[in-house]
């Protein structure tokens, strides 16, 4: 299915959204206002974090988490209702956005309606006991795609959905069988050709640990047969290892450089410093200039890119999943909304979309990333740790824009000389 990923979803912003902190009210018709804002972003699509309602047993806080579904096939009352719903995806189409929706295949609520009405679709052992392959995930119920009657279910479920928005993002991807995300999107084509997926894909340390227990574990390769793209957690222990100071610069880019030949050659990444799993990444960095250049860097990457809501204003605060944690929109850290736009304008460019991609480890922990087109070159250079530098450029000796504020960046001998500021510029290959 990936041969038919058209790669200008790398040039896609995605904005991630959860309906109960986002607002003060907490519901689908207190979004729209927040529209124009997000918008301005360069945001592509909404992604909804689950809308559906939330089990109560074994729930874990007082209003549960947003991935304990009680019934798919209904919106939660406490976010809005069904025209709600319907009347938010127009809202978020009259602003040319598209929207994407978070399905929890992998499991349900210990009280959903299928468990309640098709039990045998569960996971149990050999005392008839619900049974998971995650341990910690106490507030769930795992399915057993080993029935066809559940994989008829969940895609006509999907094609319900696809009828109304424009993608999926789908939680714990690779633990629910690849056929069966094969045939939904086979099926999903026939009610919307342009349906776009997004595989919530895992790290290498989790696949070995779920199949020392017998389980199969999708990786990213095999992903990619059935989705457009993948999270970048293929890499994300590499980036944290990098980050604390346990590994060199230099394994972290050869990292992300074996990505472009391991998967296809049209494989789109989702470039994230942060999601509502993660701590937000002005509290992994908390140098403000670090926070800059790390924001330039990751959406330089190739692939498409992740604006987790509150990132923008440089949150430090990850919110609970389990609990009332409003996001604070007076509380701005810092603004980043106009790196982020400018980050996305340049994402636009055919070059950044199909030109040959390469990242190159400097010292004093800089990075420079190349795209190359024809005749065309376009350099990024950030420094990671916050440390000037000279880097080496395969331009002609002259003054260039420097495409995220328009500063004058002089080349002196194949020579630019960065202080603290990211540097993005463009010219004819010197090479």
């Amino acid at each position: 299915m990936a041969s038919q990923t058209d790669v200008k979803l790398r040039k896609m912003q995605i904005y991630c959204i959860f309906v109960r902190n986002h607002t003060k009210k907490g519901t689908l018709k207190a979004i729209e206002p927040d529209l124009d804002r997000i918008k301005s972003l360069g945001t592509d699509c909404i992604w909804l974090m689950p809308i559906f309602p939330i089990g109560k047993k074994d729930r874990k806080g007082k209003l549960g988490s947003p991935y304990s579904i009680k019934d798919y096939r209904a919106i939660d009352p406490k976010l809005g209702t069904w025209q709600d719903f319907l009347e938010l995806v127009k809202s978020i189409h009259d602003r040319g956005m598209k929207v994407m929706l978070d399905i929890v295949y992998n499991h349900t609520s210990r009280d959903s309606v299928l468990l309640q009405v098709h039990p045998e679709w569960f996971l149990h052992d050999h005392e008839g006991n619900l049974y998971n392959k995650n341990e910690d995930w106490t507030d769930v119920a795992e399915l057993d795609y080993s029935h066809k009657a559940l994989w008829n279910y969940q895609i006509e479920t999907l094609k319900r959905y696809a009828k109304i928005v424009d993608g999926f993002r789908c939680d714990v991807a690779p633990q629910v069988p690849i056929e069966f995300w094969k045939e939904a999107r086979k099926e999903v084509a026939k009610v919307n050709p342009k349906t776009i997926w997004l595989a919530e894909s895992t790290g290498p340390d989790y696949i070995k640990t779920l199949n020392a227990k017998g389980y199969h574990v999708s990786s990213d390769a095999e992903l990619y047969s059935a989705f457009d793209m993948t999270y970048d957690y293929d890499i994300d222990q590499t980036f944290r290892k990098y980050v604390k100071g346990d590994l060199p610069l230099k394994k972290y880019v050869e990292a992300l450089n074996t990505q472009g030949v391991i998967y296809p050659s049209n494989y789109i990444k989702m470039r994230a410093l942060e999601n509502h799993d993660q701590e937000r990444a002005h509290s992994l960095f908390i140098n403000e200039n670090d926070v800059y250049n790390w924001t330039a860097f990751s959406e330089f990457q190739k692939g498409s890119t992740l604006v987790y809501a509150g990132q923008e204003y440089g949150f430090k605060h990850t919110p609970s999943l389990f609990d009332k944690d409003k996001l604070d929109w007076d509380d701005k850290k810092m603004n980043l909304s106009s790196l982020i736009f400018k980050m996305h304008q340049m994402s636009q460019s055919d070059i950044q979309v199909s030109g040959t991609y390469k990242i190159t480890a400097l010292e004093n922990d800089i990075v420079e990333v190349t795209y190359k087109m024809g005749d065309i070159i376009r350099i990024g250079i950030f420094t990671l740790k916050g440390m000037p530098g000279e880097v080496p450029v395969a331009l002609a000796s002259d003054s260039y824009t420097n495409m995220i504020d328009n500063s004058l960046i002089k080349v002196k001998d194949g020579i630019v000389m960065l202080d603290y500021d990211p540097i993005i510029i463009q010219g004819k290959n010197n090479e």
